[in-house]
């Protein structure tokens, strides 16, 4: 890894410590690719001296995780925001927020999932994939929400309950390992990179890391 890249390129290092540096949506966002034997993940980080809380990387990603067919061509779709797995919080005085799940590595959605394991796949209706990812079995999903209620308790919430079903929507794919909103943030406040996967960050709700983040930035205690 290019230490000198993830030190300066970012803002808000741990964060939950107090100290300066990097947030990484890692413990508030995206967790994936575990590598024991380097003590490394990929994660996306966000650096919220860029963001301008424009809402492109939900416009990005929505587009991508809702293709259309044209003439038989899969296709990015209108990109609507409310159907994005990343959301931008905005506070008074000025920060914006960009969350989507966590992928927490012990997560308490899939925990609070009813539905007992598959006995042979082991999984309930809300499972981990290989790349740490959170997915639903829409055909075992029984529309309780627990899942989002349990994501809530935690991190004031991620998961949405499709109105309809019931069943939970907006978990981020990361987009097969290429994420579109870090490819589409015009500022550059998204990034995909590896890092340590002892940093001593703690889950925090969007609420939560703007208080810090207006703390830093404008000397407020909120």
């Amino acid at each position: 890894m290019n230490k000198t890249k993830y030190s300066r390129r970012h803002f808000l290092q741990d964060i939950a410590l107090g100290g300066g540096g990097l947030i990484v949506l890692g413990t508030f966002g995206f967790r994936i690719f575990k590598d024991k034997d380097r003590n490394l993940i990929k994660a996306i980080s966000v650096d919220f001296t860029k963001c301008a809380g424009c809402r492109t990387c939900e416009t990005a990603c929505s587009a991508y995780n809702h293709p259309v067919l044209i003439n038989g061509e899969k296709m990015n779709g209108l990109g609507n925001p409310y159907y994005s797995n990343i959301k931008v919080y905005h506070f008074n005085p000025d920060v914006d927020v960009p969350v989507t799940c966590a992928i927490c590595p012990d997560p308490p959605c899939i925990n609070a999932c009813p539905v007992a394991p598959d006995m042979n796949t082991g999984r309930k209706a809300l499972y981990r994939e290989a790349n740490m990812i959170i997915k639903n079995d829409t055909e075992r999903c029984i529309g309780c929400k627990q899942c989002a209620k349990a994501c809530e308790n935690m991190r004031g919430g991620v998961i949405y309950p499709n109105p309809e079903t019931n069943r939970p929507e907006r978990i981020c794919t990361l987009c097969d390992d290429n994420p579109s909103c870090v490819k589409n943030c015009p500022f550059g406040a998204l990034d995909f990179i590896e890092m340590p996967i002892d940093r001593q960050l703690a889950n925090l709700a969007p609420a939560k890391i703007a208080e810090r983040l207006i703390e830093q930035l404008y000397n407020l205690n909120v």
